[in-house]
């Protein structure tokens, strides 16, 4: 008989609920979160495993992983799909959790969520540890700008470079407040310098990347851009058609329809976050490219704006229907 297994991973402990064919319970038991204490379980050889199924979460690439490459057959379930269908639980407990996970395996009740190669892992790490230094000292930046300004101490539109020799000019006769903001530099300093270094590993892995360098041929798509698309993707095979990528970054408009009442809404921003803000930079910048605008794209949108302004008559007030798009 096939049998299905339930995992609810913490950080210390999982709960692991085995159940047979019929739903009914094999085994229940809790073991740490470690790869080696989970094929123990599953190494019995009395159960046959069909489906065993983890809920998307901070160790659920390692687990999965791990029991992958053991033969095991294991799916990484959706998020916010798991949460509607266990809260109709009355007890929210990790042995509940356990249980619920376990009847979804076995009723094929679940959204499998791809969980990306170690590589595209990898560079995920890089996109975000460089971001995550780069608002840091944005955020010191603004900091050092608004603390200032309660002394009067207006710091200006200085660039990156001239922004510490500028904050040192202004406390230069205030040593109380030098002896405050000396600290903050040397912060704001060493994060610069290691968002450097993070910068010009990223350089270098779209240097030798060839899927890399193809999309950095449209303007407005830089090395960043272009790998955190790279890191996103990661096996474009695993799309059957070119139109579900969209879905995925959460692109597509959401939709609600209900009896007579039938919308569509903004899109649903249930994908990659980082992934869309980048989009969006890069549609931004594309706009603005002289390249772009040479090959004609966006005359159309002007001349219509000219043409209509011309048939209102002079003063009269310009309305746009539509925004132009970028694909």
């Amino acid at each position: 008989m096939d049998h299905f297994a339930g995992l609810d991973v913490s950080v210390k402990e999982t709960s692991v609920c085995v159940v047979d064919g019929t739903g009914r319970i094999v085994r229940e038991v809790k073991v740490g979160s470690e790869p080696e204490a989970l094929l123990k379980v599953f190494g019995n050889p009395a159960y046959r495993f069909k489906r065993i199924g983890l809920e998307a979460g901070p160790l659920s690439q390692w687990l999965y992983s791990a029991l992958a490459e053991a033969g095991l057959l294991v799916i990484c379930v959706e998020t916010r799909h798991m949460r509607a269908v266990l809260k109709a639980q009355i007890n929210k407990t990790d042995r509940n959790d356990a249980r619920g996970i376990a009847q979804m395996m076995r009723v094929g009740l679940y959204r499998p969520v791809y969980v990306k190669t170690l590589r595209s892992q990898k560079l995920r790490m890089l996109l975000t540890h460089r971001k995550l230094l780069q608002s840091k000292a944005i955020a010191i930046d603004n900091d050092l700008r608004g603390t200032l300004r309660n002394f009067g101490l207006k710091v200006g539109m200085v660039g990156t470079t001239r922004f510490e020799a500028r904050i040192r000019e202004l406390v230069e006769d205030l040593p109380d407040l030098a002896a405050l903001i000396e600290p903050l530099l040397i912060v704001r300093r060493t994060l610069r310098e290691q968002v450097v270094i993070l910068h010009r590993r990223l350089l270098a892995i779209v240097r030798d990347d060839e899927v890399c360098r193809r999309p950095m041929t449209i303007p407005g798509v830089g090395p960043v851009v272009s790998l955190t698309y790279r890191a996103t993707v990661d096996v474009p095979a695993r799309f059957r058609k070119s139109k579900s990528v969209g879905a995925v970054f959460g692109l597509t408009s959401s939709r609600y329809q209900s009896g007579e009442v039938d919308w569509s809404g903004e899109i649903s921003r249930c994908g990659d976050e980082m992934m869309r803000s980048m989009l969006y930079e890069a549609a931004q910048s594309m706009m603005h490219s002289k390249k772009f605008m040479a090959q004609g794209v966006g005359h159309a949108d002007r001349q219509a704006l000219r043409d209509e302004k011309g048939d209102r008559g002079p003063g009269s007030p310009v309305v746009r229907d539509h925004a132009p798009h970028v694909d």
